[in-house]
């Protein structure tokens, strides 16, 4: 127990549960979005959480040295990257 207090006394700490937060809000988005279109449908603001958590738990693994999180999140955030990229080619549909 005292190990995991003081881990969480490391500045870096605040970082890494912000950046859960975003991974964890960017859920809930697409939750709301499926419930509300009665179909698995992913909002583009999954996408903009998506690169806000990666960001975040990227500086935190810099900061705690940890280079297998490091490596995980910079992959994980160019995927994100190049899915906002593929919904933005995407036609927009017109307004009546």
């Amino acid at each position: 127990m005292g190990e995991l207090l003081e881990a969480l006394r490391h500045p870096a700490a605040a970082l890494g549960f912000a950046g859960q937060f975003a991974f964890l809000a960017r859920f809930v988005v697409q939750w709301i979005a499926s419930e509300r279109e009665r179909r698995s449908v992913i909002p583009t603001v999954f996408w903009h959480f998506s690169i806000a958590g990666a960001i975040l738990l990227l500086v935190y693994a810099w900061l705690r040295k940890d280079p297998v999180f490091l490596m995980g999140q910079v992959a994980a955030m160019a995927i994100y990257v190049r899915n906002l990229m593929l919904v933005r080619r995407q036609p927009r549909p017109e307004t009546t």
